[in-house]
């Protein structure tokens, strides 16, 4: 088919001198013989790229059409294009040619291919600051100017997918928990918000025996930070819980060589959660929303939590403790039992890092979500495919799984006897069993363990 729908073009304005760079640009975009033949080139199978004039610009195609579980605006492929083809220089320009409902999408994917952080000596040095420059190009029935309201809130959700994406790409010697926190109140000084912050001793008296359980081990103590926004007229109460496990050794049930490294992304949920934040409260959200951020560095030390360990959590719930590495659910356990009780949440959504087990589940690319209710369940799915951060649905059957849990001693463990029994449910099942299975509101679990890797994260509801 025609590839000019789905086209992305990436150029580079790195002439030395500025008078040959613009005759150049001229040249590109007001010659329909080189444009009509760098498209002849094309033959996406699902991408396809061109390179023009010794790799000043680049001319590239998105896949013609997606399958039913892929985002319309092929998200993917416009980050992986960008990374490779993107010419090299300091003042570049990228021209997306896309429909309008494609726009949301093509902009947090675009923005997840220029990540802020990095420790190359080289950038260091670099004296020049580097420009890229985006325009859209839209293309079918609705095809007028982008609204002003539109631009401003492309603006605040690609803000959003980089913060998360520097909190994520950060290694924990500097995103410990203090600087997490750090993160969180500089978000709340943005947005003119007090943050609620619970932290070490203060967690056990209070009750959190699951955050200060996984993070009392650490140099860097754990904490609970809560930050709300609750404007007039709100009609319902939401709260979004983040995973905020800044580096994960697996504790005394600990990681092996391989499997340990890459752990700094463990935070990935409540990094995520911060920049969804701030996007939504910037938008004027007319509801309360809530963010719970759950912080913790899973240690090992004198103090660690110990295999056979029972600690009670905020639900007033024990937990006999099988598997410290299986702590992001206990953690969670403590954020969205506080989202119940002491927020007054009619819709709680977490979001995590929490199993491997959903890599295997739903792929690399596809977050798995585990839900009570059927309708929100569909709206994530859909959410997902407007956006570019794909979900696909879980089991939740409670009466078959949570027996899992079984424990001789306490109400629940906290890792299944049957790992071949859909343990990423069944870690979803544990979350929610601390608010109550009959509980008459939203519970939405998000698991984000493989595309944290894959892409940086945001959300959009």
């Amino acid at each position: 088919g025609n590839p000019e729908p789905c086209c992305l073009s990436v150029f580079s304005l790195t002439s030395r001198k500025e008078k040959s760079a613009e005759f150049f640009v001229s040249e590109i975009f007001f010659s329909p013989q080189l444009w009509q033949s760098a498209l002849s080139t094309l033959n996406p199978n699902p991408t396809d790229s061109c390179p023009l004039y010794l790799n000043y610009a680049t001319v590239a195609a998105l896949p013609s059409r997606v399958s039913r579980h892929n985002s319309p605006s092929a998200a993917q492929f416009i980050t992986r294009l960008v990374r490779n083809c993107l010419p090299g220089g300091v003042n570049r320009c990228i021209v997306m040619v896309c429909e309008r409902s494609e726009v949301f999408a093509s902009a947090c994917a675009l923005a997840r291919a220029f990540p802020l952080f990095t420790h190359r000596s080289s950038a260091s040095r670099r004296t020049e600051k580097k420009t890229v420059t985006v325009e859209f190009f839209l293309v079918g029935q609705n095809n007028g100017p982008i609204e002003v309201a539109t631009l401003k809130c492309l603006a605040s959700a690609t803000e959003g997918v980089r913060l998360a994406a520097r909190i994520v790409d950060t290694p924990c010697n500097e995103m410990n928990t203090d600087n997490f926190l750090e993160e969180i109140k500089k978000v709340a000084k943005d947005l003119g918000i007090t943050p609620t912050i619970i932290r070490d001793e203060e967690l056990k008296e209070r009750g959190f025996g699951g955050i200060y359980g996984v993070g009392k081990a650490a140099l860097h103590p754990p904490a609970l930070a809560v930050l709300s926004h609750t404007p007039d007229g709100a009609t319902q109460t939401i709260a979004w819980v983040g995973k905020g496990i800044v580096y994960d050794t697996g504790g005394l049930s600990i990681k092996g060589k391989t499997t340990m490294p890459g752990m700094k992304r463990d935070c990935g949920g409540a990094a995520a959660i911060l920049g969804a934040f701030k996007a939504t409260v910037k938008q004027g959200f007319k509801d309360n929303l809530h963010a719970v951020f759950c912080l913790a560095e899973n240690a090992v030390g004198p103090r660690a939590t110990r295999p056979d360990d029972i600690h009670v959590l905020y639900s007033g719930k024990t937990v006999e403790i099988n598997n410290t590495d299986a702590e992001g659910r206990l953690i969670l356990a403590d954020g969205v039992a506080y989202a119940c009780k002491d927020l007054g949440a009619d819709i709680i959504l977490d979001m995590a890092t929490l199993t491997g087990a959903q890599g295997i589940a739903t792929g690399k690319y596809h977050a798995a979500v585990l839900t009570n209710n059927e309708e929100w369940e569909k709206a994530c799915v859909k959410a997902g495919r407007n956006c570019g951060d794909l979900v696909h649905p879980l089991v939740y059957c409670p009466e078959l799984h949570f027996s899992e849990f079984t424990s001789a001693v306490a109400d629940m463990k906290n890792s299944v006897a049957d790992r071949d029994n859909t343990p990423s449910s069944c870690a979803g099942l544990f979350i929610a069993s601390h608010i109550g299975f009959d509980w008459p509101g939203v519970w939405v679990h998000i698991d984000i363990a493989a595309p944290v890797h894959a892409v940086s994260v945001s959300l959009r509801l």
